[in-house]
């Protein structure tokens, strides 16, 4: 899991909360928040952040990843000083995104609030998608909760990052199957409940 929080000059701090993660061959596949963890470790998670960031006395986006052990004990893996991967969902599912965030603590703007209008499901999109051809992103984006984000590189390779698909909806459980959904419509493919379930986002 991650926290994804902004720090200014001054010292004042936000956070996402908590986003869970799912990784497939080493690369982030599905991100979703609110994290379904248990209240202690979310608190853990932010307390821990803000103390990295107020030490390190950092100005700007950071996303602090964690390894959460099978005791529930939390392991910091990756400090990401920037907008992350993880935090992408929050371009479309709060009221002030990761990416606005930084330049509001650079430029010393009040921080905006981290207010999630719904929860929310991010898909990464690897250049495997492109094997077959240009993706079917009309397909993808016919669910109106969905919404499409692509990066502009100009060569897609296995395994690099191209852009991501992101979903909110009434419940993080329903939001992941709707991006997941769309992803797999990208290739044609019809996916069911039960295979979502499989690959370990659904709890």
């Amino acid at each position: 899991m991650s926290v994804v929080c902004a720090r200014d000059e001054a010292g004042n701090f936000v956070d996402y909360g908590v986003i869970e993660n799912s990784h497939a061959n080493h690369i982030l596949d599905i991100s979703f928040a609110p994290a379904i963890v248990s209240e202690r470790s979310a608190v853990e998670a932010v307390d821990i952040a803000r103390s990295i960031a107020e030490r390190m006395n950092y100005v700007g986006t950071l996303c602090v990843e964690y390894f959460v052990t099978r005791e529930g004990k939390l392991l910091v893996n990756e400090l990401a000083p920037r907008p992350h991967n993880s935090g992408h969902l929050t371009f479309d599912a709060c009221v002030t995104s990761q990416f606005e965030q930084q330049l509001r603590a650079v430029c010393e703007i009040p921080l905006g609030s981290t207010e999630f209008y719904r929860p929310a499901a991010m898909a990464n999109l690897l250049g495997d998608l492109w094997e077959k051809g240009e993706p079917d992103w009309a397909a993808a984006i016919a669910a109106p909760n969905v919404k499409l984000h692509l990066y502009g590189k100009r060569e897609a390779r296995q395994g690099r990052k191209m852009g991501h698909l992101t979903a909110t909806d009434r419940t993080v459980e329903e939001a992941v199957r709707v991006v997941t959904s769309a992803r797999e419509r990208l290739k044609g493919i019809a996916i069911s409940s039960s295979q979502i379930a499989d690959r370990g986002v659904d709890h």
